[in-house]
């Protein structure tokens, strides 16, 4: 029987292409908000003995996990023989410690809300340090896409002569990977974070590299700071304005404008959060996780 699909409000774009590429079946779901802020879901579909997948990105997910948590217990209330998470961007792993005392771990607790509601996840490059996999945190079963070889090949594909350029030092083997599928030579910023919008970043010499069209990449990009001061030290450097490739494009309000404003060449990301410089789709391997995931969970 083919899983059934369900959405969450903005993810419309993301699920249609998830249900094609699955084969599976697309289903509505309501969501209303009463005037006192509480939430009421609704499933239209019968997901008797079904096995359903609920997908979100969970950028800003405040405001979703309460909705989602609701979808996932609805679906299971009524008779669903499995109910899986796609969530191509995966929020709270930034806390993965105690920084100060009395805070909160919520990458620990974030987890233990998710995995009571589902029975596995999948997800994209989640944002781990301290982690050396979701396993650590999540009980359920887990799958892992990884964007470097979407990434890579986008660049092959559309730039010519590239240099890759990584944020810093901690994303040196990832950018390294890129690189390599990418048959480019590659080098890392050294970047000074003062806040969460103070950020100074500065070039190795790149005497060797002046033929070279640079393409900026990053994980996460949220105020924007790093890929501004890095187009600038780039510019400052006289080599071409970069292109910008971010994973997860989580962008604070003013930051893509502000991150346009200091003239690269191009700012594109993943399909992992809904925007509009979203050209990489990460859709395809997410649904062979998928797969691999229900076929591990009815074995």
């Amino acid at each position: 029987m083919k899983p059934i699909v369900f959405h969450l409000p903005g993810d419309e774009a993301f699920a249609n292409r998830l249900v094609s590429t699955l084969q599976a079946e697309p289903a509505g779901l309501e969501l209303h908000r009463f005037p006192d802020g509480e939430s009421l879901v609704r499933l239209d579909a019968d997901v008797t003995g079904r096995t359903v997948v609920l997908t979100c990105s969970l950028a800003r997910p405040d405001e979703k996990t309460l909705p989602l948590l609701f979808a996932a217990d609805a679906a299971r209330d009524l008779g669903a023989a499995k109910v899986l998470l796609a969530a191509p961007y995966l929020a709270y792993l930034r806390q993965d410690r105690r920084f100060h005392a009395g805070e909160a771990v919520t990458s620990r607790s974030y987890a233990a809300l998710l995995s009571t509601a589902f029975d596995g996840l999948v997800t994209a490059d989640p944002h781990l340090h301290r982690y050396h996999a979701l396993d650590e945190i999540y009980r359920i079963p887990t799958r892992v896409v990884h964007t470097a070889p979407l990434i890579a090949r986008w660049v092959a594909t559309h730039v010519e002569r590239p240099l890759l350029i990584g944020p810093d030092s901690e994303s040196e083997q990832w950018v390294a990977e890129v690189a390599a599928a990418a048959g480019a030579p590659w080098i890392v910023l050294q970047k000074i974070r003062r806040g969460d919008r103070d950020v100074e970043v500065s070039l190795p010499d790149v005497s060797a590299w002046r033929d070279r069209q640079p393409v900026l990449v990053d994980d996460i990009v949220s105020s924007a700071r790093t890929m501004i001061q890095a187009v600038a030290s780039v510019r400052r450097v006289g080599l071409p304005a970069p292109v910008c490739i971010g994973v997860h494009a989580l962008f604070a309000p003013a930051a893509y404008e502000e991150l346009l404003a200091s003239r690269p060449a191009r700012v594109l990301t993943c399909d992992t959060v809904p925007h509009a410089s979203n050209e990489i789709s990460v859709v395809e391997p997410l649904a062979h996780a998928l797969e691999e995931l229900m076929g591990e969970i009815a074995s």
